[in-house]
């Protein structure tokens, strides 16, 4: 599994890959970041090496591309390790079309568990590909910026972002 560090007009990036897709994608600062490490290499039985693959750079460039407005949705392979809970929480995450937000309750209902607001709040924070699956389009039933990883600063930077260039 190889590691890249770049930096985003938001800060500091790591992202993994292994030779299926990219397998993590959060920001330097996370609190959770060695953790998620630790249970990544675990989960694939892989150790981390820095050093570019075709995956890393595919996601780069798009991330890049989505920074400068051009992009609005992502093609990069990923591989996501977790529960299929957890995987069906990430996968309807990126159903959310750019420029726009769900509640919590909402991304339960779509599941078809109107029941299982907490667990899909626990799945969005356990999302290990920030942006690409994009977890910081879910808000609270308010509409108050509620949960995420790298930090409500970002979340609402990034819930600005989209919605200024979502035309």
């Amino acid at each position: 599994m190889n590691i890249v560090r770049f930096s985003t007009p938001i800060g500091p990036m790591f992202s993994c890959a292994s030779y299926k897709g990219i397998c993590l994608l959060d920001f330097t600062d996370c609190r959770t970041l060695e953790t998620d490490f630790k249970n990544l290499s675990k989960q694939l039985n892989a150790i981390s090496i820095s050093g570019k693959n075709s995956h890393l750079d595919h996601a780069q460039s798009e991330l890049q591309e989505y920074f400068e407005r051009n992009r609005k949705n992502f093609t990069a392979p990923l591989q996501t390790s977790g529960t299929d809970f957890q995987k069906s929480v990430w996968k309807i995450l990126q159903d959310i079309p750019f420029g726009q937000a769900r509640s919590y309750k909402q991304q339960a209902v779509a599941l078809g568990n109107p029941k299982a607001i907490r667990a899909v709040a626990s799945a969005n924070g356990s999302n290990p590909i920030s942006i690409i699956i994009p977890c910081h389009r879910v808000i609270g039933s308010d509409g108050s910026l509620i949960g995420y990883g790298g930090g409500l600063h970002r979340k609402k930077w990034l819930l600005d972002f989209e919605r200024t260039n979502a035309k």
